[in-house]
């Protein structure tokens, strides 16, 4: 283990801050005298993990928080602060918004016609409900959610979220793709373990239909939650990948962020992959 006072030292400020008070957030509901018990979360950094990257031939990070371990197991403490545009990954928060503004009052029976534009990626080439446009991280029918939730709206539940920067310049339907919204693992940590506890400030509802749309793998007798995410895979140039969620091993829980420089075909196929085998290392799965 790792001694405490060189956690302390090592740990940056950003994660102290957000794992803070995200462990302030989970505890809130415990009796008084049970706080002096909840210890501060430990975090290590593994080179091992860098080489996961390195041995594919490109660059990324990788961040894991062991929830009832108080543990953060990450890649490095330099790229897992930097914020980038979150590509796909904003369907998790956009899907919240458009349910809890009744944008889609049903996951399953409301339907996005497609507008018969045809486009690389023949999965998108169809009508759509919110949970298959997720499945297949379909653009298109996000871009017009986006539309349908305007730009008011939008504004108000990403700050409501702190979702990263929070800036939703560069167009309603383009701000998470090529306009000015960016976040980086340890905020894209933070958001989604509020949605695994339920802690967003919206409907229980919105927040249990979106945990239940997010697509699963099955590892063993482990599951993953997950979303996606890749830039300019609506433009056949891929550039950037992530993967976000938790995952499930009995009763514990280990929420991370990846993302990864994605050159090459085979690093976008890679991702979950890699996912897995970052998560394997920490005992996630």
């Amino acid at each position: 283990m790792v001694p405490a006072t060189f956690i302390v030292q090592r740990m940056p400020p950003l994660l102290t801050r957000r794992f803070t008070l995200g462990l302030l957030a989970a505890t809130a509901a415990m009796p008084r005298r049970a706080l002096a018990n909840v210890a501060p979360p430990r975090n290590e950094f593994r080179d091992s993990l860098v080489k996961r990257f390195t041995d594919l031939g490109t660059s990324g990070t990788f961040v894991g928080y062991k929830v009832e371990d108080y543990l953060i197991v990450a890649s490095d403490k330099e790229r897992s602060g930097e914020g980038k545009l979150p590509a796909s990954t904003f369907k998790i928060p956009n899907s919240l918004i458009a349910l809890e503004t009744g944008v889609v009052a049903d996951p399953d029976k409301d339907v996005f016609p497609w507008d018969g534009v045809k486009r690389s990626i023949e999965a998108w080439n169809k009508d759509h409900t919110l949970r298959s446009a997720i499945a297949v991280s379909a653009v298109p029918v996000y871009q017009e959610i986006a539309r349908r939730i305007g730009q008011a709206r939008m504004q108000k539940y990403v700050d409501l979220f702190d979702y990263g920067n929070r800036d939703i310049g560069g167009g309603i339907d383009q701000f998470w793709l090529t306009g000015n919204l960016r976040i980086d693992p340890v905020e894209q940590i933070d958001f989604v373990d509020r949605l695994r506890r339920r802690a967003l400030p919206i409907s229980k509802r919105s927040q249990d239909l979106v945990a239940d749309i997010l697509p699963v793998t099955k590892v063993g007798d482990s599951i993953i939650r997950a979303k996606s995410g890749l830039l300019g895979a609506e433009r056949g140039e891929p550039s950037l990948g992530w993967m976000v969620g938790w995952a499930e091993k009995g009763e514990a829980h280990t929420v991370f962020a990846l993302n990864m420089d994605c050159p090459e075909p085979r690093h976008v196929a890679a991702r979950m992959t890699l996912t897995q085998d970052c998560l394997a290392e920490i005992g996630a799965i």
